[in-house]
């Protein structure tokens, strides 16, 4: 249990592996990576980063863009809960931490706070937006697009990339699009790491 003022400390060599795990899947060019969004590579990025979540006790949900969220329940569970992270999806010539830190980072803050005993009023739910990048499917940030009411889900879904292949039939065919109606979610506040 951590002493109240005292410096607390994320688990930096435990988010470094995560990093460099996540890179593994999807390698790209110049030591980047390739894990466009809604392909298998996404698909596999996603489990990876479930079986993470599911490890430090997080429930999952997914809604019907696919965007993953993980909460850490809090001592108050009727409080909305602080989100936080990015996406997993990359540029066809992205880098490692794109994104990935955001997402990763978030899980790693909830990995240190239950390793050092702590809990929050509020949940946390860790985020992954589904194509924030739009380099597969424009427009970029579609997910949260949708979720904020900028952007309607029906006509996302048959965006179409370079190959003619539908949004919609793509986020399926991976076993990515959830049941959870988007935009229902209630948020106290969003915090995005990026680089």
């Amino acid at each position: 249990m951590a002493a109240p003022g005292e410096n607390l400390r994320i688990n930096s060599d435990r988010m470094w592996d995560s990093i460099m795990e996540m890179a593994k899947i999807g390698p790209g060019i110049a030591g980047g990576n390739n894990r466009q969004t809604v392909t298998d590579e996404d698909g596999e990025g996603r489990h990876l980063f479930k079986r993470w979540c599911d490890a430090a006790g997080l429930e999952m949900g997914v809604d019907e863009m696919g965007t993953m969220f993980a909460r850490r329940e809090g001592t108050d569970p009727s409080l909305p809960p602080v989100y936080v992270g990015s996406h997993l999806d990359t540029q066809p010539t992205g880098g490692k931490y794109d994104g990935v830190l955001g997402v990763l980072g978030g899980l790693e803050v909830v990995r240190s706070l239950n390793d050092l005993g702590i809990k929050t009023k509020h949940p946390i739910v860790v985020t992954n937006w589904t194509n924030e990048e739009g380099s597969r499917f424009a427009p970029a940030m579609m997910a949260s697009g949708v979720f904020a009411g900028v952007l309607d889900q029906a006509d996302v879904y048959r965006h179409v990339d370079k190959q003619g292949k539908k949004f919609g039939e793509e986020l399926e065919r991976i076993g990515w699009k959830g049941n959870e109606k988007v935009g229902d979610r209630k948020i106290h506040a969003f915090f995005e790491l990026h680089i």
